[in-house]
């Protein structure tokens, strides 16, 4: 980092590398700090203020600027993995120093880049009040106009929403179609225009605005209220129980508020700058560190054939016995040791790495109780489970079994027993484990996205990468890019994923927004790869259709990339199919660059990836409910090479709903030249493999 001079009281002005992005920052005459950002000439964010308010100080007015310093940065560092094997980190900053008339300090530091801004709070220790509760942050988002926005509603709890686009003046009505979904906590504060992050905005100048946070560490999460009159949004912090958003002890640095901008859509799901403000990774050596594509004991317990996680129905005859060998045996139990082989079996023959096995742990009966204080035990497998059989069984075919902890949300006994768990993890050769947080959090004072179980979901991945575990966490905190810091945290959830294809469904635009909100933070255990969308193929009263083609889920390994991938249907599904599920075989998981060719939120999104390992690329696309024609350019491929394009497509036919399962196979060559129209199917897609040509 270079170092520039130090300057005098006074407003202070700093420009992106490029000088397309300028920051303007100043107080106001009641000496409040604010600050506005504008995007070639054009206003992004106009006058907002800044500021946070705890119990013991107020950092919020009659502020002025000490100095400002400034200086600016410029590396290229190599992630473990991800959508590209490169990340240039180029970004010119401005801390503002500043004290208030009762002597209290606050720096606010900007990190401006080509393609957007972070900026964060930096409590130096205090001459008082050094021990902060926090109240809320005064930051604004101020729009300029009435931005169309895609957002989901305001929730401490949970995430597992549609989006809905809306203007900033329709939020409040747009969000009343949730009334009665949002969890406890919300209909009690009724947050009828409170909204998550990351949401992205379209201004009717043309420019494309996403705002979200990186690096968030001892904190709460960040929601947004949103002021419909005066297109304004500000921060909300997730409060615990008792109204307290947070407990600081100084001195401290808050997360990084972001704010991405670009005049084309493509350079916001091209845009790694919440990487960016994420630090180095604190793990040393990541060799240990694999991704992987698995499959998994867990489509059985949605598709309708009454399957259960559980092992005996006798926990309400029996609610005292402990010992599950005096529990009868339900029979819907497909974790059992023969049927997890032939999901080891199918994993081997067919190239995955590893088997993800739901259900196998002792405590599944009423396991959703608020009122227990204990749900589960991690090292206590079902009578049923062979563990140590399945252990070498797995060994010998060269799987992984992935190890599956949900905890009822009961992060106060998953810590309690961690150690034991990750323990048991390793003596029996599991090296990555999907954690699940489902149901009202224990220690009952916290919220999903409360300080508590920000803290709870770092304790966790950092417990894990001593263990020298991979984590895929369900139900926590949003991702913030701290897979940076932690690249053993390989996927999330923290949205409405493929499990609602069997809860109602998710429409094709869900899909198509995704990677322009959710996926800015990391990447998502979407669990893509359903073959059979109509469940009532299962015959067991199910009516449950997902809204997508055939084609269109082999995509979505491309367009919702993650180094922890799933091939989320049944193996009976992908035998029928076995030309298709050849594509899902091939897909890398790891890239080593990636070109974002067409793009618009909600609606459409085609996307060409590397494969960090080969010099294959593949290019995927998918549309919403409209039938459309991509256009697809070829000249990411290297000058004077041909390439052997596999494209799995849409037949003329197909559609969601009608003919999900017509998808047609072809072969042509193709060159940098090449231009190609591929047609896409209402809720369709299209993936192709390009293999060099020798």
């Amino acid at each position: 980092m270079m170092l520039g001079a130090v300057m005098t009281m006074g407003a202070a002005n700093i420009s992106s590398p490029n000088g397309e992005i300028k920051l303007h920052v100043d107080v106001n005459p009641q000496g409040q700090p604010y600050y506005n950002l504008s995007y070639k000439g054009k206003p992004v964010i106009s006058d907002s203020k800044l500021g946070l308010a705890a119990q013991e100080a107020k950092f919020i007015d009659r502020f002025t600027i000490l100095s400002t310093d400034t200086a600016s940065f410029n590396e290229t560092w190599h992630p473990v993995w991800g959508e590209y094997s490169e990340i240039v980190n180029h970004y010119n900053q401005l801390t503002v120093n500043m004290k208030n008339v009762d002597g209290l300090l606050m720096n606010i530091c900007f990190r401006v880049f080509d393609d957007g801004m972070g900026f964060r709070y930096e409590f130096p220790i205090q001459d008082k009040a050094n021990y902060l509760a926090v109240e809320n942050e005064v930051t604004e988002f101020n729009f300029p106009g009435n931005n169309t926005m895609w957002v989901i509603p305001g929730d401490y709890d949970t995430d597992e929403y549609l989006f809905t686009e809306t203007r900033i003046s329709d939020v409040t009505e747009a969000l009343k179609k949730y009334n009665g979904v949002h969890s406890e906590s919300q209909r009690e504060k009724a947050l009828e225009s409170t909204v998550q992050t990351p949401l992205l905005a379209k201004s009717d100048d043309g420019l494309y605005i996403s705002l979200h946070e990186a690096a968030l560490i001892g904190y709460p999460a960040m929601q947004l209220d949103v002021d419909t009159a005066t297109y304004g949004l500000k921060s909300h912090l997730t409060p615990d129980r008792l109204g307290v958003r947070g407990y600081l002890q100084l001195p401290f640095n808050t997360p990084w508020r972001t704010i991405i901008v670009s005049d084309d859509a493509r350079d916001i799901l091209a845009s790694q700058l919440i990487l960016n403000l994420n630090e180095p990774s604190k793990i040393e050596d990541t060799s240990w560190i694999k991704p992987q594509k698995f499959i998994g004991v867990w489509w059985e317990m949605f598709t309708g054939r009454q399957k259960t996680w559980a092992y005996s129905d006798d926990y309400r005859a029996k609610p005292g016995v402990t010992d599950y060998t005096k529990l009868t045996p339900n029979g819907r139990h497909p974790a059992n040791t023969e049927n997890v082989k032939k999901y080891i079996d199918f994993a081997a023959e067919n190239g995955f790495n590893g088997v993800l096995v739901e259900g196998w742990n002792e405590g599944w009966e009423d396991w959703a109780s608020y009122r227990k204080n204990r749900q589960f035990l991690f090292d206590k497998p079902y009578p049923d489970f062979d563990l140590p059989y399945l252990r070498e069984y797995a060994k010998e075919k060269g799987v992984k079994l992935i190890m599956h902890h949900e905890t009822a949300a009961n992060a106060q006994d998953y810590e309690r027993q961690i150690d034991r768990a990750f323990q048991f993890m390793k003596d029996n050769n599991y090296d990555a484990v999907k954690t699940g947080y489902v149901g009202a959090i224990i220690p009952r004072s916290e919220h999903h996205t409360s300080q508590g179980m920000v803290d709870h979901a770092q304790f966790v991945i950092e417990k894990a990468a001593e263990y020298e575990i991979m984590v895929d966490s369900h139900e926590a905190p949003r991702p913030t890019g701290l897979i940076r810091t932690y690249p053993n945290w390989l996927a999330q959830e923290s949205a409405r994923g493929g499990e609602f294809e069997s809860m109602g469904g998710n429409p094709p635009s869900h899909t198509a927004i995704l990677p322009f909100t959710r996926l800015k933070g990391g990447p998502m255990d979407y669990t893509p790869g359903l073959f059979q969308t109509d469940l009532s193929y299962y015959n067991e009263g199910k009516t449950d259709k997902a809204m997508t083609t055939l084609a269109r889920q082999l995509a979505l390994y491309l367009t919702i990339p993650s180094p922890m991938q799933m091939a989320a249907d049944l193996p009976e599904n992908y035998m029928r199919f076995p030309d298709a599920f050849q594509f899902i075989k091939d897909v890398p998981i790891e890239w080593r660059d990636s070109k974002y060719l067409e793009a618009e939120p909600a609606k459409y999104i085609t996307v060409a990836r590397l494969d960090k390992n080969s010099d294959d690329w593949y290019v995927g696309g998918i549309t919403d409910e409209n039938p459309r024609e991509a256009e697809i350019d070829f000249a990411f491929l290297p000058q004077g090479e041909k390439f052997k394009a596999t494209i799995y497509a849409d037949a003329p036919d197909a559609h969601w709903d009608t003919n999900p399962q017509a998808y047609s196979i072809t072969t042509k060559t193709v060159t940098s030249k090449t231009k190609l129209k591929q047609k896409i199917a209402p809720g369709g897609g299209f993936a192709i493999r390009l293999e060099p040509m020798k």
